[in-house]
């Protein structure tokens, strides 16, 4: 019977590359000279901190350019709450999402149902979502229609079996 995987996977040492590029760019960028602007890969966080706010949202622009250029989904960061620090400094946390959360496998179960595509049933394994069908065809249109959809989460789809 035909399956595929629908995943939602990070490469990190993409993101790490990333965050070590934008690291370089603000110790070489003249307008983050004496900033204080640092930023960290933490254990699936990246720390921001700068001494402003639009030193941040420069800073964070930058991060996101990094990231498209390195080909890895904007919507794998998932940005916290801009905090004030100690001596004036602002600092802001990016979670990196990776795997799809049981409500995320809800709601794309829920989808896949809403097809209505005979043959086609979708299942849980941990953090990522089994997809079984009769017809290789109706496994297709269940991608297709996955891609044009917005999830909030980046989605791969793996081992396609005939």
């Amino acid at each position: 019977m035909p399956s595929f995987d629908v995943v939602s996977e990070v490469d990190m040492q993409e993101v790490r590359n990333a965050v070590d590029q934008v690291d370089r760019e603000i110790g070489n960028r003249y307008d983050f000279k004496g900033t204080g602007s640092t930023i960290e890969l933490g254990d699936g966080e990246i720390k921001l901190a700068t001494s402003s706010d639009e030193r941040l949202k420069a800073l964070r622009t930058v991060l996101e350019e990094k990231f498209v250029r390195r080909k890895v989904s904007l919507k794998s960061l998932d940005f916290g709450k801009v905090e004030e620090a100690s001596g004036s400094t602002v600092r802001q946390v990016a979670a990196i999402q990776a795997g799809i959360s049981s409500d995320k496998a809800r709601e794309l179960n829920k989808f896949i149902k809403a097809l209505a595509l005979k043959g086609v049933q979708s299942q849980t394994q941990g953090d990522q979502l089994r997809v079984t069908g009769k017809k290789r065809d109706d496994l297709q249109a269940v991608i297709a229609a996955l891609k044009a959809e917005d999830f909030g989460v980046p989605l791969q789809f793996n081992n396609f079996r005939d």
